[in-house]
């Protein structure tokens, strides 16, 4: 992933912040010492204020202890004198001549001389012959000095008027003899009285700088902070998509067991959800043409396979009938010639009928094996006994096991219950029993064998090899329950089959040695039947080489 947005959303926000504290921080900077400056004349303004009502509230409750009493030298300014008089009255009546002028003054509420102290006011209250009445500052004559110059504009050259009322006059002033600058608010009370308050300039632009330095410092921490919580949130808010993302690539690379699992009910969430749907759909809809794909290359393949099996069964047809009908036409063209000889036209009509009856016998397996291969004709389920079945293909083949000198053994005397189609297992167990006596050889032994066991039943078609224990039928039940099967053996005595050979026995018309399977009369069927029966029934079949000859089998359920 080239860029990110969880670092362009953090880095962008981180920035601004930045810039945004630079360019408060240069407003401050530029514009904080004349907002300071307002902000002290409006303080000013405002302790004229308090002082005006709170002079006219302590002048009153001078009066209301006074009466009515007449006063001959109360003049103009009324009760600028009166409260004057109370105060040197208070000074004589004083017991201590060692207490100080400011424990006589007049006392100022808590609030106002809180307002004064946290905005660094320095003030006076003076009378007009400027002896003061009220005041904070250590010298309190100096005050009065300082007001008297402001009166006589003594200090004309070092001052700026800033603001100027009927009742006062605001100016900033340089001390000659302090080297500093002030600001300072004098004027006169509605009680008659002059008041002068003052603050040093300096104050403001300490506060100024220590109020920016103190901001920028403040700021960097919250930046920081910020920007740690920015890149948290950020990661939040990012890990959803990064999340879908990810499902995307899977989803392009046709993985569809991805999903979005972040949830949510906003527009993210909203969109992880159509891509579950998507996906679910997307997947389903592939199935879809997977399984439409695989059954139309099954079905070009069945109908490949189809034409094949066509191909081949009528070239195997013909040429198994191609010899007997050349035979028959040949001997039924030499009947012609020997009219006369009775022996010779004997002989030839037995030839002609035993290659009609190999022609017919040929046929009727075809068939058989074409109604068990195409399900046209259904099982016929019974219970029966297998041992006596086996007695009865042995007693009715006894004549060609003589004619082939074949030693049959089958020691078997108990019976054996199976469930099958009684008629289909005796033609398996014929035509074992047959090539077993086509094939002998040696000794000339033949050995039938019934060997119980228990199995899983089995599921899937049969797949027949030549390979012992290879080979594998469908159950015809879908349970899980074990069941008991018998296994029949039809061993002989001879030459083993070559091991190219043991897997394909079971194909129409394959033979092993084409000239002995013709000499007896074979057509290559016999065993492909056979297949076909035991996968009908779901058994199994198979063919195994021994030491000393060869062994086929098949299973039956007990």
């Amino acid at each position: 992933m080239k860029t990110s947005i969880k670092r362009r959303v953090a880095f962008t926000f981180m920035g601004l912040m930045i810039a945004a504290l630079l360019a408060i921080g240069i407003i401050n900077q530029v514009f904080s010492g004349d907002f300071y400056l307002r902000e002290k004349q409006r303080k000013l303004k405002k302790s004229w204020e308090m002082f005006n009502e709170e002079i006219i509230f302590i002048d009153d409750d001078a009066d209301d202890e006074d009466g009515d009493a007449d006063n001959p030298d109360q003049d103009s300014s009324g009760s600028n004198h009166h409260f004057h008089d109370e105060i040197k009255a208070e000074e004589v009546e004083d017991d201590d001549p060692d207490t100080d002028e400011d424990d006589s003054m007049p006392v100022i509420s808590e609030d106002l001389e809180h307002f004064c102290q946290v905005n660094a006011l320095t003030y006076a209250v003076v009378d007009y012959n400027l002896n003061f009445r009220l005041t904070n500052a250590k010298d309190g004559y100096s005050m009065a000095s300082r007001l008297f110059g402001n009166i006589f504009n003594i200090e004309g050259d070092n001052t700026k008027v800033l603001a100027k009322t009927d009742y006062y006059n605001i100016i900033k002033i340089h001390d000659s003899f302090q080297n500093m600058d002030y600001l300072e608010l004098w004027g006169t009370l509605d009680c008659g009285d002059y008041f002068i308050a003052l603050t040093p300039l300096e104050s403001i632009s300490v506060a100024a700088r220590l109020s920016v330095r103190f901001y920028m410092y403040i700021g960097l921490i919250v930046t920081l902070v910020s920007a740690v919580f920015v890149w948290i949130l950020t990661r939040r808010l990012v890990k959803p998509l990064q999340e879908l993302t990810d499902l995307s690539q899977r989803m392009a690379n046709l993985d569809f067991n991805a999903h979005y699992e972040s949830g949510g009910e906003d527009e993210i969430g909203v969109l992880g959800e159509n891509f579950n749907t998507m996906s679910y759909r997307l997947e389903q809809t592939i199935s879809e043409l997977k399984s439409a794909n695989l059954k139309l290359q099954q079905d070009i393949d069945e109908k490949t396979k189809i034409d094949q099996m066509r191909r081949e069964f009528l070239g195997n047809v013909s040429h198994e009938l191609k010899t007997p009908i050349a035979l028959i036409q040949g001997y039924a063209e030499g009947l012609k010639d020997i009219a006369d000889d009775p022996e010779s036209r004997e002989f030839y009509c037995d030839v002609i009928i035993d290659e009609s009856a190999k022609m017919n016998e040929m046929v009727k397996q075809l068939l058989t094996l074409n109604q068990l291969e195409s399900g046209a004709e259904e099982l016929q389920m019974q219970r029966f006994d297998l041992t006596a079945l086996i007695r009865g293909v042995i007693a009715s083949m006894q004549i060609m096991i003589e004619q082939n000198q074949a030693d049959v053994h089958f020691d078997v005397t108990e019976p054996i219950p199976v469930w099958a189609d009684e008629f289909r297992i005796e033609e398996v167990v014929t035509n074992y029993l047959s090539n077993a006596i086509h094939h002998l050889d040696g000794d000339r032994r033949i050995e039938i064998t019934c060997t119980r066991s228990t199995a899983a039943p089995n599921t899937g078609s049969s797949v027949v090899s030549g390979t012992p224990g290879s080979s594998t039928a469908a159950g015809t039940e879908d349970s899980g329950t074990q069941k008991e099967i018998v296994t029949v053996s039809v061993f002989n005595r001879g030459k083993p089959i070559p091991e190219e050979d043991i897997g394909r026995i079971w194909e129409k018309f394959y033979k092993v040695d084409k000239a002995h399977t013709r000499a007896y009369g074979g057509s290559g069927i016999g065993l492909s039947i056979v297949k076909a029966i035991m996968d009908q029934h779901g058994q199994t079949c198979s063919a195994e080489n021994r030491a000393d000859g060869v062994v086929f089998s098949f299973t039956l359920e007990c």
